[in-house]
Parts: structure tokens; C-alpha cells; sequence
């Protein structure tokens, strides 16, 4: 890897890491820590909704 593709990663993980810093002190702590659970189990209900729609109604044969 050359120097300025370290550079890039470096400043992308430094930037990350400033925002979920800033995002998780004072008020915010609160509404992000919201954010994130509604987030993390409206995705749960879409995979649990896609494993319940699956219809295996097929015949197969062997």
C-alpha cells in the first residue's frame, strides 16, 4: 500500500472515531443510543420477516 492510501484510511478511521465521539457525549447520548436500537431491530424484523415469508409449498422430487 502506498503512503497516500494510508493517509485516506488513517483520516477515515480518525473521522469515524471524532464522530461517534461526538455523537455519544452530552445530549446526544441519549438519542443516538434511540437511534441505534431502532435501527438495529427494525432490521431484525425485516430478516425475521423474510424468514417467515419463505414458502417451501414446492414438491420436490428426487
Amino acid at each position: 500500500m502506498n503512503t497516500s492510501k494510508k493517509i485516506a484510511i488513517g483520516l477515515g478511521v480518525a473521522g469515524g472515531a471524532l464522530l461517534a465521539a461526538w455523537l455519544l457525549t452530552g445530549d446526544r447520548k441519549k438519542k443516538t443510543k434511540e437511534f441505534v436500537s431502532k435501527a438495529a431491530n427494525d432490521i431484525k424484523n425485516v430478516f425475521n420477516n423474510e424468514d417467515k415469508k419463505k414458502d417451501d409449498s414446492d414438491v420436490h422430487y428426487v
